[in-house]
């Protein structure tokens, strides 16, 4: 089975990426198997390198690990020139995005609206699939539906027959946003009808979640987002049930130490404006399973000092009562 790392637009950027993996690794490889950056948006023109270098600066083979690049829009040319880029840059793998649900996006025909389109849909895997080299694989994510959950089907189908690789399923439609439940049991019945591989993605918060996922969907392979932030040693916990040998959870001390390192890369790639920004933002997560988290985002939240944020998280690694 394979875990694959969720592509959560504006939170799982490269600093991000980098610390999941680095808590994910095992003695040999990583609980992480596969990664899929941020969307990156097309219109109608190609873009210079620059662009897919500093959404997946991992193209540049310094990181042990490995990055799919998703795209996200509409024009179907203009994906497949935009992909097979990509592709000579070095990705690995080429991810569709037909499953965001923000407005924005949506509001200018790209994610989640159009999976009302089928046809459509069809035409852009079909492009793009032809455009990059059949050594570099095309995968594809969708959710159940746009308004209703009603058109999962007849789009997994086409995305088969465009020649997708591999598809990724959130089992929610748009409408349901990220509330609970996840329909996982759709996703079974997709896999009914299509061939390719189908990951199962949505509300996987524990190894009890994720053993529930896979009983409902008939998946093994997961895709984990927001369970993953909240509990970085996921992935880790649930290869070691399927591997079967013991798996010690991180404490906050581990945590922390992962916390500050984040922090620091964090703050020399963002303004100085945004100082703490993104380990705020983690920290929200975290408040779901470490109570050290709520606390430390009560300190932290009103401060744009780094110095400070730097000695607050360091009190947390040198207590050795965590």
């Amino acid at each position: 089975m394979r875990i694959f790392l969720a592509p959560m637009e504006g939170v799982v950027d490269h600093p991000m990426r980098r610390t999941l993996n680095a808590i994910s690794s095992l003695p040999k490889g990583n609980a992480i198997d596969v990664c899929v950056t941020e969307f990156i948006r097309i219109s109608d023109q190609p873009l210079p390198s620059r662009v897919f270098l500093r959404s997946c600066p991992e193209l540049l083979g310094k990181d042990n690990y490995s990055v799919r690049v998703q795209l996200l829009g509409s024009n179907p040319e203009a994906l497949a020139l935009n992909a097979r880029k990509a592709a000579q840059l070095g990705a690995p793998a080429i991810d569709l995005n037909f499953g965001c649900p923000a407005k924005t996006v949506n509001k200018n025909k790209g994610g989640a609206c159009l999976l009302d389109e089928t046809t459509l849909i069809y035409e852009i895997v079909s492009k793009v699939r032809e455009a990059v080299p059949a050594t570099t694989p095309v995968s594809v994510k969708i959710r159940l539906g746009y308004q209703e959950r009603d058109s999962y089907l007849r789009n997994a189908e086409a995305i088969e027959k465009a020649g997708a690789n591999e598809l990724v399923v959130h089992a929610r439609s748009k409408s349901d946003g990220y509330s609970p439940p996840a329909y996982w049991p759709c996703i079974s019945e997709i896999k009914q009808h299509i061939k390719i591989p189908v990951i199962a993605n949505g509300e996987v918060w524990s190894l009890d979640d994720y053993l529930l996922c896979r009983k409902q969907s008939g998946c093994a392979d997961v895709m984990l987002g927001r369970g993953l932030l909240a509990k970085p040693d996921l992935a880790l916990a649930i290869k070691a049930h399927i591997n079967g040998y013991q798996h010690i959870p991180l404490n906050w001390r581990g945590i922390a130490q992962y916390l500050y390192q984040f922090f620091l890369e964090t703050s020399e790639l963002y303004p100085a404006k945004y100082t703490g920004n993104r380990l705020k933002q983690w920290l929200h997560y975290l408040q779901r399973n470490y109570p050290e988290a709520q606390k430390l985002f009560k300190e932290i939240k009103h401060s744009r000092e780094r110095i400070y944020i730097q000695n607050r998280l360091q009190r947390d690694i040198t207590n050795k009562a965590q």
